[in-house]
């Protein structure tokens, strides 16, 4: 055969090769005690168990035979679980990757040992890995009976040297299977779960005498992300870059808005390209500051409604979800920490005479809406008023109550209960034209606001527990420097 005719040869082999390889996945799996009986392949989504989701399912014949199929082409690889029927503890780990066709030979009565892998080299070397983390466990807990029996400074100090060193040989393990197996599933995991080491000693500012108390912090979260494979989707089906971002976000990062902005941007921007690491990094982002019980975190989630979900990066949202979003984000921009109150006008209850929230003349004004029949909203007026008495009159607070429900009587009634008919201005919405609930995202009672004198919103949210400290720190931050 010629040379070109050669090469041309091999050319085509390599082409008929690579269309030939498969989608998907194709698992043979036998279990002689476990016959007529379903059995599920589940995978993570970024989260530990118990959160697991179904792949597939199928059914043992009465052999004790069951084949997984799929030439699914957009399958992800990472780590599965083959669960049994029952779903309680008769199940086991595998990795598996696109394309990958094993089979696995078990006996349920000897889960999660005396499983045997063939055509999966990497799956044999899991189980070294699973043994290993057996053998690790067992020596930790050994460890911690040894420490709590020692009864000398010196009996500690010689256990805290083997668990130093029982430490050092997991990492040595883990690092080394990187290097020898460098892009398999488990090599990329590994690396995810590195956390930075801090070198040991004292850390010197610049002039070189005074020690550098945040140096181990900043290094840290500096290091954080080393070795985390953004662009690996893979990871996703794995346990661990919930915790992973979890730490990072809630430990590392100042709950500030602008400082999570831009972490956000920089995890977003690290994981563009992808599908699912994308996907839930920006769900996980957008459900913390949602659920966030530190004050401005909406702000953050409005920053990422409009530069993420409104340019289209929410691609597995249906028009109808994203527009929910969209709502949501409208409904909370007016009103976030640092804008301006949006005006209220509405009648006093008690005078009839017709109140301007942007008119009251105070060094601060807070926002109070309520309804006269909510129960914590009768729990909470009496303390806000206590407070009132004692500590906000004092500091140049006025307060602006908006009733969101019930008739001239019994919004009355209510005020003149608590005291507070006279002293405060009490507003209410007769004939239901104002749109201040909406303005003001009150979607549930009491909500309070303060503002400051030129009625820039400072807090939101809050109740009689908060308003003096926040207060307090405001004006700190405005004491001029001498």
């Amino acid at each position: 055969m010629k040379k070109s005719t050669l090469i041309i040869a091999i050319i085509l082999f390599a082409f008929f090769k690579t269309l030939s390889a498969r989608d998907g996945y194709h698992i043979n799996l036998k279990m002689p005690d476990v016959k007529d009986s379903m059995v599920y392949l589940v995978h993570y989504y970024g989260q530990g168990r118990p959160h697991i989701y179904l792949t597939d399912s199928t059914l043992f014949d009465n052999k004790g035979h069951a084949v997984f199929d799929s030439k699914r082409a957009d399958f992800t690889g990472g780590i599965y679980i083959v669960l049994l029927k029952d779903k309680s503890q008769t199940n086991f780990e595998l990795i598996l990757n696109k394309g990958d066709e094993i089979s696995i030979t078990a006996r349920r009565d000897e889960l999660p040992g005396g499983i045997i892998f063939k055509g999966s080299p990497e799956n044999e070397r899991f189980k070294l890995y699973e043994d290993f983390i057996a053998g690790f466990a067992a020596e930790q807990k050994k460890l911690e009976a040894e420490f709590r029996a020692a009864s000398t400074s010196s009996d500690s100090a010689a256990v805290r040297t083997k668990a130093v060193a029982s430490s050092k040989s997991r990492l040595k393990y883990t690092r080394d299977y990187v290097k020898a197996y460098p892009g398999t599933i488990l090599a990329a995991v590994f690396n995810a779960m590195e956390v930075p080491e801090v070198s040991e000693g004292q850390h010197l500012l610049e002039d070189g005498i005074t020690k550098d108390s945040t140096f181990a912090y900043r290094y840290y979260k500096m290091h954080y992300w080393d070795k985390f494979n953004f662009q690996d989707d893979r990871l996703i089906y794995s346990p661990v870059y919930d915790a992973k971002i979890e730490e990072y976000i809630s430990k590392l990062v100042l709950p500030w808005p602008d400082s999570l902005e831009k972490e956000c941007d920089m995890l977003l921007r690290k994981a563009r390209g992808t599908k699912d690491m994308f996907h839930y990094t920006l769900f996980w982002l957008t459900r913390y500051v949602e659920n966030s019980k530190v004050m401005g975190m909406d702000e953050v989630f409005v920053y990422l409604v409009e530069n993420y979900y409104m340019k289209g990066d929410a691609f597995w949202l249906s028009n109808e979800e994203l527009q929910k979003y969209i709502d949501r984000a409208r409904a909370i921009a007016p009103n976030v920490i640092g804008n301006i109150a949006p005006e209220v006008r509405l009648p006093n209850v008690i005078t009839q005479k017709s109140e301007s929230l942007h008119a009251i003349k105070s060094r601060y004004t807070l926002l109070v809406f309520y309804s006269p029949t909510c129960g914590h909203c009768q729990h909470e007026i009496p303390l806000l008023d206590s407070l009132y008495e004692a500590v906000l009159k004092n500091k140049g607070v006025s307060v602006f109550t908006v009733a969101t429900e019930g008739d001239e009587k019994a919004i009355t009634d209510f005020l003149v209960k608590q005291g507070i008919d006279k002293k405060w201005t009490n507003t209410w919405d007769p004939d239901h034209t104002s749109d201040c609930r909406n303005k003001y995202d009150v979607y549930s009672t009491p909500t309070i606001y303060l503002l400051d004198e030129k009625k820039i919103i400072r807090g939101k949210r809050l109740d009689h527990s908060n308003v003096a400290g926040l207060i307090e720190m405001l004006e700190k931050k405005n004491i001029p420097k001498l």
